[in-house]
């Protein structure tokens, strides 16, 4: 059988180049049976051959634990897991989006609203998307879009995979219908934009961000608007180390409160200096205040804002230590976050939570596995989440088969950081 442009050029190799450098030597061939398959089901839903592919990866936070939403800094990166999809322009009006495993959304571009009862939903953040790029002036006329979509991004593990998902519909759009005049920032600005107004969470800009831009990322978000992002080299194979990520195992209710209880708590104590956000709040004023603000906002409120205060300076010595070749002094300020974390943000164990501590339990059997080596750290939000631990490559399969032995198969995640954030590969 005759095969399709696109098609042919993945199976004859020309697109081996640029899937080398996404996903690594011994990814290759999984890689390219997992892309056939995508074309092949693109082909079955939309009767049509794929024209292009885009990805966009899932993130890992390195530095910066819950400082994004005060305007702090933070160090993020992105990894080799990702949302890919196999697209098609039309001429239908609509953007097509069938995520495998989910109904196909269908968005009219002529009727780009906000709509209350699709909060939550895929179809909020293909919508909202398409809505800002339409703000930004970007005339679609009778185009339209089809998209088949997947994921190796698992859901629940604190790598981000709702944001994959919008800045893949985001450099998309920004390559087929706007000339690709958006940076990656901006991108990664469309996608908060659209999960914020339009899904409904209010979410900060660092996971988009670090899926968009791709590599290690040092964001200062001062001004979210504008926040200054710098790419920052580094090899972990030649650090001598593995990067891994550890499913707790915790389930994954609602935990919505637990998270807008740290938002809450930081905002009572800016809010006592008349600002919004900590970072507009000097450390000097805020120590000089600690005795009225245990009175006002409580004693864990303060500690959370302590834990805020050196949380953004270590994510800057972090950045300055890779940037200085200082491995073994970022993975010093590792260890420190993940104990500021736990012992004064304290976003590992949910509110009154005792039998089930699965996070906290994670933290300590990486640690006792490490024994002194690495560093291990609650990853992302916490409570329900993930631990992150940087493994000796020398230790990694033992530290695997230890780490599983308790916390189950498959509970250990190797990652590669992916140099390139939301890409075409055509």
């Amino acid at each position: 059988m005759e095969r399709y442009p696109l098609q042919e050029r993945l199976f004859s190799g020309a697109l081996d180049e640029q899937l080398l450098t996404l996903y690594g030597p011994d990814r290759l061939d999984g890689q390219k049976a997992r892309y056939a398959y995508v074309l092949d089901k693109f082909a079955e839903t939309f009767r049509r051959p794929a024209e292009a592919f885009f990805s966009a990866p899932g993130r890992t936070e390195l530095g910066g634990n819950h400082t994004d939403h005060q305007h702090g800094r933070v160090l993020a990166a992105g990894v080799d897991l990702d949302d890919l999809a196999a697209v098609a322009r039309t001429d239908t009006g609509l953007f097509r989006v069938l995520s495998e495993g989910y109904p196909m959304v269908e968005i009219p571009l002529n009727d780009l609203a906000v709509r209350p009862e699709e909060q939550n939903t895929t179809a909020a953040l293909v919508r909202g998307v398409a809505a800002r790029f339409r703000e930004l002036g970007c005339d679609y006329a009778e185009a339209g879009l089809d998209a088949y979509v997947v994921s190796d991004v698992p859901g629940g593990s604190g790598l981000s995979s709702s944001a994959a998902f919008e800045v893949l519909i985001g450099t998309a759009v920004n390559d087929l219908f706007f000339g690709g005049k958006c940076t990656a920032v901006q991108i990664a600005q469309i996608g908060q934009y659209a999960e914020n107004v339009y899904f409904g969470k209010p979410c900060g800009l660092m996971d988009q961000t670090a899926s968009s831009v791709g590599g290690v990322v040092a964001i200062d978000f001062q001004d979210p608007a504008s926040p200054v992002v710098e790419r920052i080299g580094l090899d972990l194979r030649a650090s001598g180390h593995a990067l891994c990520i550890l499913d707790s195992g915790a389930g994954h209710g609602d935990l919505t409160g637990e998270y807008a209880a740290i938002t809450d708590e930081l905002r009572s104590v800016s809010h006592y200096f008349g600002k919004e956000v900590l970072r507009d709040v000097p450390e000097t004023d805020f120590a000089a205040a600690i005795p009225a603000l245990r009175a006002e906002a409580g004693d864990r409120a303060v500690l959370r804002a302590m834990h805020f205060f050196d949380e953004n300076e270590r994510a800057l010595a972090q950045a300055m230590a890779l940037k200085a070749g200082d491995f073994d002094g970022f993975l010093r300020l590792v260890s420190d976050s993940g104990r500021s974390s736990a012992l004064y943000l304290q976003n590992v164990v949910p509110t009154g939570q005792t039998a089930s501590q699965e996070l906290m339990l994670t933290i300590a059997w990486c640690g006792k596995l490490l024994n002194g080596r690495g560093a291990v750290r609650v990853h992302g939000g916490g409570f329900g989440g993930t631990a992150q631990a940087f493994v000796p490559l020398d230790m990694l399969g033992s530290f695997t088969a230890s780490a599983e032995a308790v916390l189950g198969k498959g509970a250990c995640h190797v990652l590669s950081i992916r140099p390139v954030g939301g890409a075409k590969i055509a």
